[in-house]
């Protein structure tokens, strides 16, 4: 499927039936991006832990827990799991390309239910682990902060989660770009942990605060959690399909050709039977 210069082909449509491989993918990396995630936010802030004596400044130390939980998620979407599945590992992002006619309607119910099982896998993996420095920081449980009111702490979470949609919009628009949409994930998501964390605990993602809530028990907050990342999620996508003159080529966060797409892709891929 060559692509032709400034002008890419009409997208294959989102391919419709079972897909247990890019679900069960989803489900790992989901697993994978949690317990990587919450293990730093264990590590590096229970009181128990050598590394608050040894990086007193938060804020340094919520750079560090940025930096290494939005690696994980991009380091994923390297992985044979996320070149498989696209390395959503987030509803909200699964959403957005839902509203942009990347997923069928089957695959964004695959994906939703594999993304909630992976981030109760994984808070409950953390949780096992790391035992006390996990419950001393609340198995990582995002909570308001600094004051802040519920309305407050959602606008917040849209906006941020609409940002990082636009993004990855931007960077798979461009078959140039694609492969670097991970880096510019990385980069983004580190900056909003290491800035926002102290007032909304930076969730951007309903999978990553539901599987810490449900360990620790703690639901109170978990509502706007769920909503707001998705809403920003869907504002974004209506914005990007109302006012932008590209449209995005791919629904993977890092598009392999060599690997089957059961997801719309403008850019070379197997059908999810192996064919091309």
């Amino acid at each position: 499927m060559p692509l032709l210069r400034g002008r890419p082909p009409a997208p294959r449509p989102a391919q419709g039936g079972w897909h247990l491989s890019e679900w069960v993918s989803e489900f790992f990396g989901t697993t994978l991006l949690l317990i990587g995630g919450l293990s730093a936010v264990s590590v590096d802030f229970a009181a128990a832990s050598p590394v608050p004596h040894a990086i007193a400044s938060p804020s340094l130390r919520l750079l560090l827990t940025g930096a290494l939980f939005a690696g994980t998620g991009s380091l994923v979407a390297l992985t044979p799991f996320g070149r498989r599945s696209g390395a959503h590992l987030n509803p909200a992002v699964t959403l957005a390309f839902w509203a942009n006619r990347h997923v069928h309607r089957h695959d964004l119910a695959g994906y939703l239910v594999a993304q909630l099982l992976g981030d109760l896998a994984g808070a409950a993996t953390v949780a096992a682990i790391w035992g006390p420095w996990a419950s001393s920081v609340h198995y990582g449980l995002t909570a308001p902060g600094q004051g802040l009111s519920t309305l407050a702490v959602g606008g917040l979470e849209a906006g941020m989660t609409a940002a990082l949609v636009l993004v990855i919009f931007t960077f798979v628009s461009s078959p140039a770009s694609t492969r670097w949409t991970p880096l510019a994930v990385w980069g983004l998501v580190t900056v909003l942990v290491w800035q926002v964390a102290p007032y909304t605990g930076t969730s951007l993602n309903p999978a990553r605060s539901l599987g810490p809530a449900v360990v620790a028990g703690r639901f109170t907050d978990l509502a706007v959690y769920l909503v707001a990342p998705p809403a920003g999620a869907l504002g974004a996508a209506t914005v990007w399909r109302i006012l932008s003159a590209r449209r995005t080529l791919t629904a993977k966060l890092y598009h392999d050709s060599r690997y089957p797409s059961c997801l719309a892709s403008a850019l070379p891929a197997a059908a999810p039977d192996g064919t091309r």
